[in-house]
Parts: C-alpha cells; sequence; structure tokens
C-alpha cells in the first residue's frame, strides 16, 4: 500500500499527457489503417513484441534476442513492402482527417443507377467488370488502375464499357456515387472447379473475391448473362430484384439508422478504452517490476532566494540518492530527471539549517527513493553591501641596515568592495599583495594587485584592482664615534 501510495505520488501531470497523447496515436491509427493489410500485418507485429517483452521478463536470454531481431527486421519489411499501400491511405485523406476525423458518413451508393446500367450492358451484350469494395483496402491487390473520380451515372457505366474505349477491358471500382478506377486488372483465380464457359472477366471476379471481402459485378459478352461474386461464391443474377437485393446486402440501403450511427460510438468508444489501456499496461510495464537499486549524485537546485541577499556558502553541493525501480526504468534514468530542491523562502542572513526530506526530491514515476545522504544542508546568506576600504601595503623581509624607509603613497587610497554584510563587518582594511623590501635599493614606483578573497567579497566595478604604491629610500646616517680618553 505504501508502495503504491509512492508511486502515485510521484505521477507527474507529464506522465498523464504521455499516456493520453500515445493512446491517441494509437487511436488514431486504427481509425485510419482499419480494414488494411497494414493494420492486420503490424497488430502481429505488436503481439510479436509482446511476446518478446514476456520471454524477456522470465528470462528466456536467447529467444527474446530472436524475437528482438525479427521485429526490427519485419519493421523495415513493412515499410518497404506496403509503401504503396501506406502512400495511398495518407494520400486520400487530409490533416485535419488524419488527425480529428473518426467516422465518415457512410458513402450512399445510386444502386438503381447501377442496376439500369448492369441491365443496359446486359441487353447490348457489352462485357463488364465492377468491383465494390468492402471494409478490406484493395490498394495491393488491384494494379495500373487510372484514376477516374467521375460521378456515377448508367451513361458513364455504359460509356466505360464501350468496346471502343480504352479501358473497357479493364475492370471498374465503384466506391459510393463515384467510378474512382478504371481499366484495373484484377488476380485471376486458379481454381479449377469454375465452369468451362467462364472467360477471363469471372476467373478476375472470383480470384478478388477469394482473398477480399468485395464484391464483383460480371457482365458476359458473349452469353449475356450477369455474375455476382463474393466470399469465394460466384451466382448468377436471374433479374434487377435479386441485383438490388445483392447490392444492398453489400452496401446496405436506405437511410442510415440511429442504431448504426449508435454502434458506431460504442465501437469507437471500446477501441478508445482499449488503446488507454494497452498504452498503460506497457507504461506501467516500464515503471514498474522487479527491483533494481542505483545511487545518483544530484547537484541540490536552490529555490526562491531573496534577491537582496547571496547564498556565502554551503556545507553541501550535491546529494546520493538511493532509488529502487524496474530494471528497464532504472536503465533509462539520467541525473537530468532528478531534481533535489530547496525553498530558500524563510531562509535569514546567517546560517540556515535544513532537513533533506523526499518532499525536496523530484522523481520520474515508478521509481521509488530509498534514503538520502546526507540530509543535513546549512546554507550561509548574507545581505550584499558596499564598503569602502582603506588601502595598506603588505611589506615583507626587511631592508637593508643602511636604508630607511621615508614614506609610502598609494594610489588611490582606497578602494571599494561589495560582498556579504556579515563579511564586510569585520573587514576594517585591505592589503597590497606582498613587497619584499630587501630587493628595494632606491626609491621608486611599483604597481601591484590587492588580496581579496572572491568567495568573501570582490572589488565593485570603476573601483581600481591595482594600487600604485610610490616609495621613498633614505640612507641612514652614519653615527658619529667619539675617540676614546686618554688613560691618565
Amino acid at each position: 500500500m505504501i508502495h503504491l501510495s509512492s508511486f502515485f505520488n510521484n505521477l507527474r501531470w507529464q506522465d498523464l499527457i504521455d499516456i493520453g497523447l500515445a493512446s491517441y496515436i494509437l487511436f488514431r491509427f486504427y481509425i485510419i489503417f482499419r480494414g488494411t493489410y497494414v493494420f492486420r500485418v503490424i497488430s502481429g507485429l505488436g503481439l510479436l513484441w509482446i511476446f518478446q517483452r514476456l520471454t524477456s521478463s522470465i528470462g528466456l536470454i536467447v529467444t527474446s534476442w530472436a524475437l528482438q531481431g525479427i521485429t526490427a527486421v519485419a519493421a523495415i519489411i513493412i515499410i518497404v513492402v506496403f509503401r504503396n499501400e501506406l502512400r495511398q491511405v495518407l494520400q486520400a485523406r487530409n490533416i485535419r482527417t488524419i488527425l480529428w476525423g473518426v467516422s465518415s458518413k457512410p458513402l450512399d451508393t445510386p444502386i438503381e443507377v447501377i442496376v439500369k446500367a448492369v441491365f443496359e450492358l446486359k441487353k447490348k451484350h457489352l462485357g463488364a467488370l465492377m468491383v465494390f469494395p468492402g471494409k478490406e483496402d484493395l490498394g495491393t491487390i488491384i494494379q495500373k488502375g487510372i484514376p477516374w473520380k467521375g460521378r456515377l451515372s448508367k451513361e458513364m457505366l455504359v460509356s466505360i464499357f464501350w468496346p471502343d474505349n480504352p479501358v473497357h477491358d479493364g475492370a471498374a471500382i465503384i466506391s459510393g456515387d463515384q467510378v474512382t478506377e478504371v481499366g484495373v486488372i484484377l488476380p485471376l483465380s486458379s481454381r479449377e472447379d469454375l465452369p468451362s464457359y467462364y472467360g477471363t472477366r469471372h476467373r478476375a471476379a472470383a480470384g478478388l473475391v477469394e482473398i477480399t471481402d468485395a464484391l464483383v459485378l460480371v457482365v458476359s459478352e458473349e452469353r449475356g448473362t450477369i455474375v455476382a461474386a463474393q466470399q469465394s461464391t460466384l451466382s448468377e443474377v436471374p433479374n434487377d430484384l435479386k441485383l438490388i437485393r445483392i447490392l444492398q446486402e453489400h452496401m446496405g440501403s436506405g437511410a442510415v439508422s440511429a442504431s448504426f450511427w449508435f454502434k458506431k460510438k460504442i465501437k469507437h468508444s471500446l477501441t478508445a478504452l482499449f488503446s488507454i489501456l494497452f498504452i498503460s499496461t506497457i507504461w506501467f510495464s516500464f515503471t514498474q517490476g522487479l527491483d533494481t537499486l542505483i545511487t545518483l549524485e544530484i547537484p541540490i537546485e536552490y529555490m526562491n532566494r531573496n534577491p537582496q541577499m547571496e547564498i556565502m556558502n554551503t556545507s553541501i553541493n550535491t546529494v546520493n540518492l538511493n532509488l529502487s525501480g524496474s530494471g528497464p526504468l532504472i536503465k533509462s534514468i539520467q541525473p537530468q530527471h532528478i531534481h533535489a530542491r530547496l525553498d530558500l523562502a524563510k531562509a535569514v542572513a546567517g546560517l540556515n539549517a535544513y532537513t533533506l526530506t523526499p518532499e525536496n526530491i523530484t522523481l520520474p514515476p515508478g521509481v521509488i527513493l530509498k534514503t538520502i545522504h546526507p540530509q543535513k544542508v546549512v546554507v550561509t546568506l548574507d545581505a550584499l553591501v558596499k564598503k569602502e576600504l582603506p588601502v595598506q601595503v603588505d611589506w615583507s623581509g626587511t631592508l637593508p641596515e643602511n636604508l630607511i624607509l621615508e614614506r609610502v603613497k598609494c594610489t588611490p587610497e582606497s578602494v571599494i568592495v561589495g560582498g556579504g554584510s556579515l563579511a564586510l563587518k569585520k573587514m576594517t582594511t585591505i592589503y597590497t599583495r606582498p613587497i619584499r623590501l630587501e630587493n628595494i635599493r632606491e626609491s621608486g614606483l611599483i604597481t601591484i594587485g590587492l588580496v581579496l578573497d572572491d568567495k568573501v567579497a570582490q572589488i565593485e566595478p570603476g573601483s581600481a584592482d591595482k594600487i600604485l604604491v610610490e616609495y621613498k629610500i633614505k640612507k641612514r646616517l652614519e653615527p658619529v664615534t667619539t675617540p676614546p680618553a686618554p688613560e691618565n
């Protein structure tokens, strides 16, 4: 219970967006590619990946490696083999449809127009081959189609299959109220049980319905008959009522009922729910599992510091965090994903002692904080002030016995430094770098820097950081020697 509570406490808003966005991408993938061979193959690839994760979790190392390699190679093969179908699916939709479109209104196919055209072709003994796609995509099966995009009418259908038309030998693809392609080549069936009087059109119709859910109508040029091919079955259509019923069963007839939209909404809702559950399961598998321990050294970040104060010193700059979590998650963690933050909003000038707790540590979800070392942090803050300090030369060593340092002048005589008020309160003067007296033989000038700990104070801009020292040397007077008094 504690582990679960810690998990939800560490759940970030970014993680919810991560799950939601990935779930939506999966949902859109289903909406766009449903009914295509790409969807079926990638679904199988997804199951293969799940099986690979399962074999890895139970310790089947060689099997896991083999499946991982197969999955990677299969992904590349899918892109190469199904590139045409992928292009057709994406080109047929605009960006808005790809991102937001859920379900388009069912296409209203003018069945009466089709029936009249088919029986007109039968009457004139004009051969015809018409394809009405179902839910499955035909992009990778049909070949050499010519885009048409013509509005469906009796006259158009008859003209397409007129003997003088260059595309009359191919099939016409009818979707909704449009003839989308003409001159299409269909795969031929290799069945041996077809009647001998069936020609190439019949074998093409049988070949397509053997591998798809499309409906194909064939008008025989020689015999003047109509054959409907669907679900690997070819049956002769004796009259217009039979053809109307076949078309209605394949496409749906009349107005779209409320139950149709209700079923659509239920189906999409279940798909969306499945996407969320599937992505959540994958996300949870990465964030949970067998515990792996790791220790990371994380820098401490100080927040909400009073801009009038400066951090002068800290007892520690980094903290060691002992973490646990699932193996894949721990391996993916980078130090920049973890933050140790300390709030200085209530800090005062001087020493401030803090104790680091789990509230100060930000972790990715699924990572559990075990220990913090060290927990105690002492932060020294001070208000920034400026102070003028007189300059004093730091002489070292001694002059030769015959010389005297008579006068010293510093230019400038004082400098302005900035730093913490506590540190500057103890400073009464600032020294130059040492000048060795034993090297001096006569008066002169020397430019020398100042000695100042940058951690305590700094020379303010506009104030000199080097001092010109002018010194005057004088020779020491020889002492007067008195001759000794004569002895009596």
